[in-house]
């Protein structure tokens, strides 16, 4: 059933009326991949239309990782597999003859050979 001309009107009135601007959006916050939207990209139309607001994660991971301290192991040879069980990732095994700490090339977490224990 179409609608009536005074109806149609009134209803697109009231959708001009609504607020559906972006401009009273805040400054866009830089995530971990460098990404930053500009003032007029539209993809900040889907923070203003639901008046939610973008949610970045502060802790980036290599930062997370370079505040665990290096492992010291008495073994020159040490395993990892990211621990957890299924939550982990292939076991690989890191060489440690090189000196200061060697990284697991998938967890990033560091190993070093303790040299008093040896």
């Amino acid at each position: 059933r179409l609608l009536s001309s005074k109806a149609a009107t009134s209803c697109l009135r009231q959708a001009a009326i609504r607020p559906f601007s972006v401009s009273t959006m805040k400054l866009d916050q830089v995530t971990h991949t460098g990404q930053q939207f500009a003032e007029g990209d539209q993809r900040n139309a889907r923070f203003g239309v639901t008046g939610l607001e973008k949610q970045v994660n502060t802790q980036w991971a290599i930062d997370l990782i370079a505040a665990v301290p290096p492992t010291l192991v008495t073994k020159r040879v040490v395993s990892c597999d990211g621990g957890g069980g299924a939550l982990g990732h292939p076991k690989i095994y890191i060489n440690l003859d090189q000196s200061g700490p060697q990284s697991c090339n998938y967890c990033g977490l560091r190993f070093q050979l303790d040299h008093g224990q040896h």
